[in-house]
């Protein structure tokens, strides 16, 4: 996996500064978002695979599969193929959106709770973790009876884990020391 982002990474670096100086970020992150699920699809992956599909028609096919792509993303895709990269479009837009997140002093928050959070509370969590990272922050929340209680919180790399269940594992870890 980390091969993969090495080799996806001047990709999404160049399709972020491009489309950083063209304002056009939420365009090019929405794009890459859906090139990159529909190349997840078993049927393309055969089709980048495949000696016998030239780059200019893998360009093609996902030309008419995203219809509505810009010029300058249809440029990009060619390189891609060129290079036969259309592989890394899933690494290279998850690159592009932290990219974007962090250019934009943003972070997806997922906060996994037992119960349904009030939107009071959700407000209150997010301010408080908008606080503590220093960036804006978008909350998704979730559910997951099995926590029994309590919350559980990822930004990124970062989990915070207040869950009845995480405490009950960490107090089970120690008693088998």
């Amino acid at each position: 996996m980390a091969e993969l982002t090495t080799l996806a990474r001047p990709y999404a670096r160049a399709a972020f500064e491009y489309a950083r100086d063209n304002s056009a970020l939420d365009a090019w992150a929405e794009q890459l978002t859906l090139l990159a699920a529909v190349s997840e699809h078993e049927t393309l992956q055969k089709v980048f695979a495949s000696p016998a599909h030239k780059a200019e028609q893998q360009v093609a096919v996902l030309v008419e599969v995203c219809q509505g792509l810009s010029e300058a993303v249809v440029n990009f895709l060619s390189v891609l193929a060129e290079n036969k990269r259309l592989a890394l479009l899933p690494e290279i837009a998850d690159l592009f959106t932290t990219f974007k997140a962090n250019f934009e002093r943003s972070v997806e928050v997922e906060v996994i709770s037992a119960f349904e959070l009030e939107d009071e509370t959700t407000r209150r969590l997010s301010e408080a973790l908008g606080r503590k990272l220093e960036r804006s922050v978008n909350v998704r929340s979730t559910t997951d009876s099995s926590l029994l209680g309590g919350v559980l919180i990822r930004a990124g790399d970062l989990v915070i884990d207040g869950s009845v269940r995480g405490r009950l594992n960490k107090l089970a870890a120690a008693m088998n020391l």
